[in-house]
């Protein structure tokens, strides 16, 4: 078998690795760069996750050339013979990439100009002299493409980010929404994070505003529409085909001309393709029991049956993605959970034998150090500092609480292989100011230089010794919540921990305890009512006069344990009380009993739930998937939004929808489900609005915010309204 020396660390960590094809052979990317793709250039990145399970995505951009191009498929037919065959492999066209491709990039990718044959490189600088364009499209799918730096490039309906290394300015149409202005800061915050460590300004200017960095305006030209959107009720039309060269020649021949389809058409002796050509899918899959050189087309079967545009997934018997099974009105999966409160996990999951999560053991078995996403566990020496003007120690006795409304730097140090490492998390809470963010970028790039690592090109020649991870609250890997030996992570909602600067806590306060994987915990302080109660967690309620530990019938005993802190820091006598059996003090002091998530389906769910954004702007109903994990911020006030969670529909009204999106509503749930591929039907639809969303909705959510919508996240980010 042959194999690259890059293999030699592929998929040992859970997250992703990019690489670039340079002269025929693999360069990585950096980091702090991963998201940026030159357009004269060919890509192979391997997405790990912590079963582990594995996607291989092939990206082109539209101006590489054919060899380059072809060195890409080589190169990720290695890399998947390398992991066993039990990848996923995907083939990715600039401006064309599935939705599981984008969820890797939550803030968007920027396609740039050029590519290694013009001399540009994938260098992490602080460059100041920086002079660029980009174009910024997209509501949920995110793009900024680097344009010629001209007012000619502009039009109303989009926002632009002028990149001048110093400052970026981002500049916003008349005709631009909000939610699209939203995103756009977020593709300026990464450029400003990532490519400038922090070093850099943010500015928002609206049209007519402009600055005068690119000479007098010559006029802007009015909005591009999107076309490119694809009806709901196509989403029904698959069609599938075997594969096969038992007759001597390989032969395409059809098995069922639409959708949905019965799992027991698909042979194990032989390759399939589902044609969802319409929603821009090719489907190839792998039969376990198929002959090598029927595996070995798969993929070029696929590109010859479907124009450049398209995408291609190739999937190994096992490894069927929910895109994919969607279109099979009977599909049933082997060992299809995967543990409390998590969604079953594409890639070799069935074939891989579950390791008990036991601390003890990560240095030494690396089989469960990979299921876990631990680099150990979590022993090494801790350091935090709350982000001010400078960083400033927090006293170790307060390790583990954390504070909406500040940004925090830990310092993890732990010796691996012999050697010192470090991790350097940049926390940063929901309800912190601007300015402590752009100070904690700033700050982290101050503290990794102080350790030696000096300039970002040197760091990366002895990578793996200092780690930067930035996280935002709610989003807490594993490994740094197991920080704390065996106490939860605490966060505490808003306020600040700052001295002298204490926001008073409620007098009734709410404490939500969920379990994560790999057994650590997490307790995020929640408004004190009773519709916020989720049986499948634990609650501690703290009033005035009582400390209470609710436990619902699917909490585990870990989440038991770690209300035992929660309780100990507030203080008082614990009364324990189990779901059902609550005296009528304590749904009192939660402003009375009300309707709160009791489906057990989040313990035991198959397929994870699926976001919609619904609009009818252009015209047409159109639906566009909100790619990777979603979260409450996803959610566009201007549209109707879908979630589906395979046995119940929610339509979530905006309040900004407009008058036909908020009336057609039901008819956005009625086309949905008549067009789903697997044919489903008879689902309970549940239509609600923002702001009175019911807990059978929020449960979906980790700690709901219902005070979100009272926040100009816009205003908060650039300091105006």
């Amino acid at each position: 078998m042959v194999s690259h020396k890059e293999f030699a660390e592929a998929g040992k960590q859970p997250g992703l690795q990019v690489w670039r094809i340079e002269n025929m052979d693999l360069k990585p990317v950096p980091k702090a760069l991963h998201g940026n793709f030159y357009t004269g250039d060919a890509y192979l990145l391997l997405y790990t996750t912590s079963a582990p399970s594995y996607c291989i995505h092939m990206w082109l951009g539209e101006e590489c050339s054919q060899d380059e191009s072809g060195a890409a498929a080589i190169f990720a037919t290695q890399l998947d013979d390398f992991l066993g065959g039990g990848p996923v492999q995907f083939r990715e066209v600039q401006n064309f990439e599935s939705n599981t491709f984008m969820g890797y990039f939550k803030s968007g990718i920027k396609y740039k100009k050029g590519g290694v044959a013009s001399g540009f490189k994938h260098v992490v600088t602080n460059d100041a002299n920086v002079k660029r364009l980009l174009h910024v499209k997209g509501r949920r799918i995110i793009r900024a493409t680097e344009v010629d730096m001209t007012w000619a490039s502009f039009n109303k309906g989009d926002c632009f980010l002028i990149d001048l290394g110093k400052d970026i300015y981002q500049w916003c149409g008349s005709e631009c929404n909000r939610f699209e202005k939203l995103k756009a800061s977020e593709v300026a915050i990464d450029i400003r994070d990532n490519e400038r460590n922090g070093r850099a300004k943010l500015h928002r200017v609206e049209e007519g505003e402009e600055p005068q960095v690119l000479g007098p305006i010559t006029g802007i030209a009015p909005s591009i529409p999107d076309d490119d959107k694809v009806e709901v009720s196509n989403r029904k039309k698959g069609a599938l085909y075997m594969i096969s060269d038992a007759s001597g020649s390989m032969k395409v021949s059809v098995v069922a001309s639409s959708s949905p389809f019965k799992q027991a058409m698909l042979s194990q002796e032989d390759c399939y393709i589902l044609d969802n050509g319409v929603d821009k899918n090719i489907f190839v899959w792998k039969g376990p029991k198929a002959n090598l050189s029927e595996r070995k087309a798969a993929m070029a079967a696929g590109q010859e049956f479907l124009p450049v545009s398209l995408q291609i997934q190739v999937l190994p018997a096992g490894s069927e993605t929910t895109l994919f099974k969607q279109f099979f009105s009977d599909w049933r999966d082997k060992d299809e959970t995967t543990g409390p409160t998590k969604a079953y996990t594409i890639g070799r999951i069935a074939k891989v034998d579950q390791v008990p999560f036991d601390a003890s053991t990560l240095h030494t078995n690396k089989a469960m150090a990979a299921q876990h996403g631990m680099v150990d566990d979590g022993t090494g020496k801790v350091q935090i500092w709350r982000v001010e003007d400078d960083k400033v120690p927090v006293d170790p006795s307060s390790y583990g609480h954390f504070y909406g409304g500040d940004c925090y730097l830990i310092l993890y140090s732990y010796r691996l292989g012999g050697r010192e490492q470090h991790i350097i998390y940049t926390w940063q809470g929901l309800k912190c100011t601007k300015d402590e963010l752009a100070a904690s970028a700033f700050l982290t790039v101050k503290l990794d230089d102080s350790m030696g690592g000096s300039p970002v090109q040197v760091r990366a020649q002895v990578r793996n010794i200092v780690n930067i991870v930035r996280v935002t609250q709610g989003q807490e890997p594993p490994h740094l919540m197991s920080l704390f030996q065996g106490k939860p992570m605490i966060i505490h909602s808003g306020g600040t921990s700052r001295k002298g600067g204490q926001t008073q806590a409620a007098s009734t306060r709410l404490f939500h305890i969920r379990q994560s994987s790999n057994r650590a915990t997490r307790a995020v302080e929640v408004d004190a009512s009773s519709s916020n109660l989720n049986t499948n967690d634990v609650f501690v309620l703290k009033t005035s006069s009582a400390l209470f530990v609710w436990r619902g019938q699917g909490a585990t005993d870990e989440e038991m344990d770690a209300a035992k802190h929660v309780t100990s820091f507030l203080g008082g006598s614990v009364t324990q009380v189990s779901e059902s059996k609550e005296p009528a003090e304590f749904w009192s002091a939660l402003g009375g009993k009300q309707d709160y998530q009791t489906s057990k389906s989040l313990r035991n769910m198959v397929k994870p739930p699926r976001l919609f954004g619904c609009s009818n702007k252009t015209g047409r109903l159109t639906v566009e998937e909100v790619p990777g994990d979603f979260t409450q911020s996803d959610l566009a006030t201007d549209d109707v939004m879908l979630l589906d969670t395979w046995d119940q529909i929610f339509i979530w009204v905006g309040n900004d929808a407009n008058a036909e999106e908020r009336n057609g509503a039901p008819k956005i749930a009625k086309d949905y489900v008549d067009s789903d591929p697997s044919g489903r039907s008879g689902l309970p639809i549940t239509t609600i609005k923002q702001g009175a969303e019911p807990p059978t909705f929020t449960g979906w959510f980790q700690a709901w915010d219902a005070k979100m919508w009272d926040t100009d996240r816009l205003a908060k980010i650039f300091g105006c309204s």
